[in-house]
């Protein structure tokens, strides 16, 4: 009789762990990580990706100083070339600034932020966007018709020049009383708002697909609420692009980011992204100080391209046409 409790009570803890080991099983089967074993170009992205990103989680750990403590800095430390050139220093690899901020910690630090912004604008305009489609395509008439009228207008206008109207109008508003934060989160709402028309474009034409089906039909009829519908049996199908839309455009977030703090118009010096680094070492570029600027401009570049590359792997991946 006590084995067969036991047996029942190990069975009742059983199903977590099997459920992990059918998904990860199922995972490993999926096409997709099928097509991403096959790309090695699509490995090494990921590979780049996944060390940028590791880096600025432990840039705390990695760096050499913190470039955003003042009692840490040196002005007779500033602008020594990178170690292996001959006035390299140790412990500077990649040389250091006119503040005498180390340039590699400086790059672990602003690549946080600008990694920051980026996925936080990426959720703020995915969140927005879903919402706004779900209900644009599940209900249409008027309410289509206005949300999608406001997405056609916002489609005239560069996404950067959305932005910097945003900036400008937060820091009109509020003036004086934007400190660093404050200004971290005017640039995640900014980008947010300039990147949501693809979500809401992407899912209502997936919604007015998924809704004239039977599986919504039969929710509707045993009496489920319309928010059910859309979020439970509606939203699901339409991930898929959501998902590819989302990569895409963590890359342009970033390279929004960047572009407003170059502009003067992001993060002030004291707490620089890499697009703030870039903006500081373009000063300095013709003075000989050259790693000032090339150093977090690549460490951009490579950022961008690795998640560029597995956008574009994962539009190929999702796409039933092509498997």
């Amino acid at each position: 009789m006590s084995d067969t409790v036991v047996s029942n009570s190990d069975k009742q803890g059983a199903p977590p762990t099997h459920a992990v080991r059918n998904w990860l099983s199922r995972a490993l089967d999926s096409d997709v990580f099928y097509s991403f074993r096959r790309s090695k170009l699509t490995m090494v992205a990921a590979a780049i990706a996944l060390a940028f990103f590791l880096l600025a989680i432990f840039a705390s750990v990695l760096a050499v100083q913190n470039p955003f403590d003042p009692a840490q800095l040196q002005l007779m430390n500033s602008r020594i070339s990178p170690l292996w050139t001959a006035d390299g220093q140790s412990p500077f690899l990649l040389g250091t600034d006119e503040q005498g901020r180390d340039v590699f910690s400086a790059i672990l630090y602003g690549m946080r932020i600008s990694l920051a912004v980026g996925v936080a604008g990426v959720i703020f305009a995915g969140a927005l966007g879903i919402a706004l489609g779900l209900v644009a395509g599940y209900f249409g008439g008027a309410i289509d018709g206005v949300i999608m009228r406001i997405a056609d207008v916002q489609l005239t206008f560069p996404a950067i020049l959305i932005a910097l109207l945003v900036n400008g109008v937060a820091k009109s508003i509020l003036g004086n009383r934007l400190d660093a934060t404050s200004m971290l989160v005017v640039l995640v709402i900014s980008i947010g708002l300039s990147f949501w028309v693809g979500y809401a474009r992407t899912v209502r034409g997936s919604v007015m697909v998924e809704k004239n089906k039977d599986y919504v039909a039969a929710a509707q009829l045993i009496g489920l609420p319309a928010p059910k519908i859309m979020l439970r049996h509606v939203l699901p199908n339409a991930m898929g692009p959501v998902l590819v839309i989302a990569t895409i455009n963590l890359a342009l977030a970033i390279i929004t980011e960047a572009t407003l703090s170059f502009l003067g118009v992001g993060l002030p010096d004291t707490m620089p992204s890499l697009g703030t680094l870039i903006r500081i070492g373009n000063n300095y570029l013709f003075a000989g100080e050259w790693w000032i600027v090339a150093f977090p401009g690549l460490a951009l570049a490579a950022l961008i391209l690795s998640i560029n590359l597995l956008g574009d792997w994962l539009r190929d991946a999702l796409n039933p046409k092509l498997r």
